[in-house]
C-alpha cells in the first residue's frame, strides 16, 4: 500500500500521512466507536415493534410504524448538515455532539408514558445517529486516502451492523428473561456513555488529512472540481451525475427495505407464533451476516469495482425479500434474512466508497452527508409506504411489493451507473 505524505491543510510544517497502515490505531479507535454507534440503534430492533404492540396496543402498522418515520426524517435531515457542519467545524465537534444528543434516548425509551415519547425519544436518535454515523464515516475516508476506500468503509460498516446485531439479539434475550422495559434499553444507555468517553478523550480531528488528499486530487471528470458551492454538490449527488445519482436512490431503496424488516418483520413472526427469543435471532441474523459480510464486499469492490457488487446485491436483496413474503416458518424465514444480510452487505459500503471516489475531497464531506439525507430518508418512505401497504392488504403483500422496488432499483444501477469511477480514483 503506498503512503501519501503531504502538508497539513492547518500547518505548513506538519507533514499528514494518508493510508489506514499509517493510520491503523486511529482508524480502529473509529471502528470501535462505530460499533457503539450500532450498538445504541440495535437496542430499538427487536424491542419496539413489540413494545408498540404489546405496552401501547396500537393495531394498525402505519401507527406502529410511526417511531422508523420519525427517526428516518430525523437522520435523514442531520446527516446532510453532519456534512456541511464537519466540513466547517472539523469532524470531532460533530461526533462529540451526536453522542450527547443521544443521552437523554434511553430514558425517553425507559420512562415514556405514551406513544408520542417513544416517538420523540427516535426524533432525537435520528439526530444523534445522523452526526455520529455520518461523522465516523468521514474520517475513516479522510484517514485512509484514494487507496482501500472500500475496505475502509466495509470495516466501518460492519463494526456499526455488528453492534446492531449483537444488541438485537442482548435484548431479545434481555427483554424475554426481565421485561420490555427498562432492561434493554440501560445496554443502550451504557453503550452511549461510553462512545461519548472515547470520542471526547481518544479520538483525533481528521479535516486535515481531507485538506491534504485534496493538494493532489485528480477529479474523475470536469464536473467533479473543487470549487463547487454546496447546491452544486447537492443536485450533483442527487441528480446531474450518473454514479453519484445511481448511489443515492439506491441508498434510500436500500434503507427503505431495512425500515421495512425493522419494523414489520418482527410483528409477522410474532403473528405466525414464533417465540420472542426466535423472533430475537431473526432480527439479530440479518444486521450480523449484514455486517460480516462488510468485511468481505468492501475489500472486494477495491478490486472488482463498485457497480457489479450494487447490482448483484439489490438483485440478492429482492430474492429474499420474495422469500420471506412467502414463508411461514422459522426456517424459510431465517434462510432469507441470512439472504436479505448477504446482499446489502454487497451494498452498504460499496456505495459510500462510490460517494469517495467521485467526489472531491473538498466537498466530500458534503456529498456523503447528501447521500446519506437521501438513503436514511429510505427509512421514512419504506415506514410509509409499507404501513399503508400492510393496512390494506396484508404484511406480505408490503414485503412483496417492496421485493420488486428493489429490483427495479438494481437495474437502474446497471443501466445508469459509470463502471469505471474507482479505478480513476485510486
Amino acid at each position: 500500500m503506498r503512503s501519501h505524505p503531504f502538508a497539513s491543510g492547518t500547518s505548513g510544517s506538519t507533514a499528514v500521512v494518508l493510508g489506514l497502515r499509517q493510520n491503523l490505531a486511529q482508524f480502529m479507535l473509529l471502528v470501535a466507536v462505530n460499533a457503539l454507534v450500532g450498538g445504541t440503534l440495535g437496542q430499538e430492533r427487536t424491542v419496539l415493534p413489540l413494545l408498540a404492540s404489546q405496552t401501547f396496543h396500537l393495531d394498525l402498522y402505519t401507527g406502529a410504524l410511526t417511531y422508523i418515520l420519525a427517526f428516518g426524517l430525523s437522520k435523514a435531515a442531520t446527516n446532510y448538515f453532519a456534512g456541511t457542519l464537519s466540513d466547517r467545524y472539523g469532524r470531532k465537534p460533530v461526533l462529540v455532539a451526536g453522542w450527547l444528543a443521544a443521552v437523554p434516548v434511553p430514558f425517553m425509551l425507559i420512562f415514556g408514558p405514551s406513544w408520542g415519547w417513544i416517538v420523540a425519544a427516535n426524533v432525537v436518535l435520528g439526530i444523534s445517529q445522523g452526526l455520529t454515523w455520518s461523522t465516523t464515516v468521514m474520517m475513516k475516508m479522510d484517514l485512509v486516502g484514494p487507496e482501500r476506500r472500500g475496505l475502509a468503509m466495509g470495516l466501518n460498516e460492519a463494526a456499526g451492523y455488528l453492534g446492531v446485531a449483537g444488541t438485537a439479539l442482548a435484548t431479545g434475550y434481555i427483554a424475554s428473561t426481565y421485561g420490555l422495559r427498562p432492561g434493554p434499553f440501560l445496554l443502550g444507555a451504557a453503550f452511549i456513555a461510553v462512545g461519548l468517553g472515547l470520542s471526547v478523550l481518544t479520538v483525533r480531528e481528521t479535516h486535515h488529512h481531507a485538506r491534504a488528499e485534496a493538494t493532489s486530487h485528480v477529479p474523475v471528470h470536469s464536473g467533479t472540481r473543487a470549487g463547487l458551492s454546496s447546491r452544486e454538490v447537492f443536485t450533483l449527488t442527487s441528480f446531474r451525475d450518473r454514479s453519484l445519482s445511481s448511489v443515492s436512490q439506491a441508498g434510500m431503496v436500500n434503507n427503505l427495505n431495512d425500515g421495512l424488516a425493522w419494523g414489520l418483520f418482527p410483528v409477522l413472526f410474532a403473528t405466525a407464533g414464533l417465540s420472542l427469543e426466535r423472533i430475537g435471532i431473526l432480527a439479530a441474523v440479518y444486521p450480523a451476516v449484514w455486517g460480516a459480510g462488510q468485511l468481505i464486499t468492501g475489500a472486494l469492490s477495491d478490486r472488482i469495482g463498485r457497480k457489479p457488487l450494487i447490482v448483484a446485491g439489490m438483485i440478492v436483496q429482492a430474492a429474499a425479500l420474495a422469500m420471506v413474503a412467502v414463508g411461514e416458518d422459522f426456517g424459510i424465514w431465517l434462510a432469507a434474512v441470512i439472504l436479505l444480510g448477504a446482499g446489502t452487505a454487497m451494498v452498504y459500503p460499496t456505495l459510500l466508497a462510490a460517494i469517495g471516489d467521485v467526489a472531491h475531497p473538498h466537498w466530500r464531506a458534503r456529498s456523503v452527508g447528501i447521500y446519506r439525507l437521501w438513503r436514511d430518508g429510505g427509512f421514512a418512505v419504506g415506514a410509509l409506504l409499507s404501513g399503508l401497504i400492510a393496512d390494506a392488504y396484508g404484511i406480505p403483500a408490503a414485503v412483496g411489493a417492496v421485493a420488486a422496488l428493489t429490483a427495479a432499483s438494481g437495474v437502474l444501477v446497471a443501466v445508469r451507473m459509470r463502471r469505471a469511477d474507482h479505478i480513476s480514483a485510486g
